[in-house]
Order: structure tokens, then C-alpha cells, then sequence
């Protein structure tokens, strides 16, 4: 094995995801439905919040531990104020490798170039359909496609990379698959599927709504012949397919039908300062108390190991073997 630490299952912690805001514009259907989250619902307040400096110190820390990636989330991140600031003091942290963000991409023509300036190297961009009347019912505020199309646009020509995440839920979008395909391999951009998955409690989920992989394959195939590609690292979440001809590639994000809890080396930081060992915890270990209190690298340090070497998560293990039903925390507070 190479250095860093490792939990129980012998999985390296390599990848930090950092959520700056559990707020968003968008009510999309599978992760913040609008009849929950409504005008009532208690958001973080501003000093509920980890600063810049505490995000900083708590992701050196993991760097010093292993970590090479890092990736900005919400919420919506773009919602943070100041966020190219943050990106730009991220980036400074010595061992850091790739440095990326996941938004729904509305307000990227007004920081994609300070993003990128900042040092930021590439972004996901969520875009469920290509029908904009559809795509205005799942994001729950009637919002078309044209805003998103916009923000991929800016970020590309401002010089970063693009992925392009659909959400795919049967009966609702699962129609819109081979011409999500077909429509984003003739662009820059790398188009992924994911898998309709059980995160939160608030999102509906049924696995009779779950278009597997094999499913989203078997769409395209139809027109579209895919080959199989190596993955580009370790612990790689995405399962890639190039297409016959060479043009593009595609990527299924499958923890359902297919699970990747084996080679997961992620953790994820909430907005307030909560780290949590994985995407459908119930519970996450609070950074933010000791780190105002005056903890020390050392005491960080220490947290982070005994964190990550005592972990033991394997939900999506779990629930194909029918142990899956708990708890678990809303993806709009914990990022992606």
C-alpha cells in the first residue's frame, strides 16, 4: 500500500468533497423537493457556517493525510459568496492534484472565469433532460435548459473542463437518455448517467423508479455502439464507455445496480463543518466546535485518522443485500 491512511476495509482516504451551502435555487425532485423545502424550512444561518479559514484548515489537514482531490459542493456552491476567493486559497495547499466543483451551472457566466483564474480545473454540471418544460418540473422552479446551456458554455470558454450529470429516474426523464447522448456527443463535454439513488429521506425513492445500468446502456446501444474504457484511477465513481467512432465518451454512475463501495475513498465535509464517511450517513463527526475551540493540526490530525480508520461504510453493499433501510442524511446538506 502507499502512504496515507486507511480504513477498515483497506480503502485509502484520497478525496475530500466540500460542501460551502446547504442552499440552493433549484427544488429539484430528488434532492431538495419543494414541498419539503419551502419557506419554512430551517436553513443554516450565516454563522452556522465553517469561514474560508476554518475550510482551509480543515482541508490542509486532510491533504497532509492523503487527500489530492477536492471537490466543491452545496447546495448550490455558487451561492457562496466570495467563492472564487476560497478557490483561490484551496488551491495554494501543497499536495493538492485536482481541485473541481458540482452546480447546476445557472450562475456560471458571471465566475467562470474567476473560477478559473482562482485555479479551478473543472466543473459537473447537473442537466436532467433537454426538454425544457420536463427539466422545469424536475429542478421544481420551471427554469428551462437554455440558463444551463448558457453556464456550460462560459465555463468551457473560460477554460475549464465540463461534465455533464443526468439524473435518471424511470418513468419521469429515463425517455430522454439517447438524445442526452446523442446530443452531448457531438460537444466538448462528457456526459454521465446516474443511477435514481436512495439519498436523504425526502426524495421518493423506489427501486421500481431505478433505470440500472445495463438499462442506460441498452438505450443507447440502440443507436449509439459503446465500448468499454479503463478507468482513469482508483476509486474512479463513474464506470466510462467510449463511443464506436471515437467521438466522446460516457460515464454510469451505478451505486445501485452496480456498487462501487469497495474502492470508495471519498469524505465529505457539511457546510457546518461535519465530516462524514459517506454519501447515505446518518451521522457525521463536528469539526467545527474543537476547530473554534482551539483545536490544534495535531488534535485534527487525530480526529481525521481514528475517523477514517475506523470506518466500516458500505451502504450500497448493504441495500442490494437487503439491509439497506435507515436514516440518512439529505444530499443538500451533505454535497454529492
Amino acid at each position: 500500500m502507499e502512504n496515507g491512511i486507511y480504513d477498515r476495509l483497506k480503502r485509502p482516504l484520497k478525496d475530500l468533497r466540500i460542501s460551502v451551502t446547504d442552499q440552493c435555487n433549484f427544488r429539484c425532485t430528488y434532492c431538495m423537493p419543494k414541498e419539503i423545502f419551502d419557506g419554512d424550512y430551517p436553513f443554516l444561518e450565516k454563522t452556522e457556517l465553517l469561514s474560508f479559514d476554518e475550510i482551509v484548515t480543515i482541508a490542509e489537514r486532510f491533504i497532509s493525510l492523503g487527500v489530492t482531490k477536492l471537490r466543491i459542493t452545496g447546495g448550490e456552491p455558487l451561492m457562496r459568496k466570495n467563492l472564487p476567493e476560497l478557490i483561490g486559497r484551496l488551491n495554494q495547499l501543497h499536495g493538492l492534484k485536482d481541485l473541481a466543483l458540482t452546480t447546476n451551472g445557472v450562475l456560471l457566466p458571471r465566475v467562470a472565469h474567476d473560477l478559473k483564474k482562482a485555479g479551478m480545473e473543472r466543473v459537473t454540471v447537473s442537466l436532467d433532460s433537454l426538454d425544457s418544460e420536463l427539466f422545469g418540473r424536475i429542478n421544481g422552479r420551471g427554469l428551462g435548459i437554455d440558463p444551463v446551456l448558457e453556464g456550460m458554455k462560459a465555463a468551457h470558454e473560460a477554460g475549464l473542463k465540463v461534465k455533464v450529470n443526468m439524473m435518471v429516474r424511470k418513468g419521469v426523464n429515463d425517455q430522454e437518455i439517447l438524445p442526452m447522448a446523442a446530443y452531448f456527443k457531438k460537444t466538448p463535454y462528457i456526459l454521465r448517467f446516474i443511477e435514481f439513488m436512495d439519498v436523504g429521506t425526502t426524495n421518493g425513492w423506489n427501486m421500481k423508479e431505478v433505470v440500472t445500468k445495463e438499462e442506460i446502456l441498452k438505450a443507447i446501444q440502440t443507436e449509439l455502439p459503446l465500448l468499454p474504457a479503463a478507468e482513469n484511477y482508483y476509486g474512479e465513481v463513474a464506470s466510462r464507455y467510449q463511443y464506436a467512432d471515437g467521438e466522446n465518451e460516457i460515464g454510469i454512475i451505478s451505486s445501485i445496480s452496480d456498487s462501487f463501495c469497495s474502492s470508495c475513498t471519498r469524505a465529505r465535509l457539511s457546510a457546518d463543518g461535519k465530516v462524514f464517511t459517506c454519501l447515505f450517513a446518518s451521522k457525521g463527526m463536528d469539526f467545527k466546535t474543537p476547530l473554534r475551540e482551539g483545536a490544534t493540526k495535531d488534535d485534527l490530525d487525530n480526529m481525521i485518522t481514528n475517523l477514517w480508520k475506523n470506518r466500516g461504510d458500505r451502504y450500497s453493499d448493504e441495500r442490494r443485500d437487503g439491509a439497506g433501510k435507515k436514516e440518512k442524511i439529505e444530499m443538500s446538506y451533505i454535497g454529492g
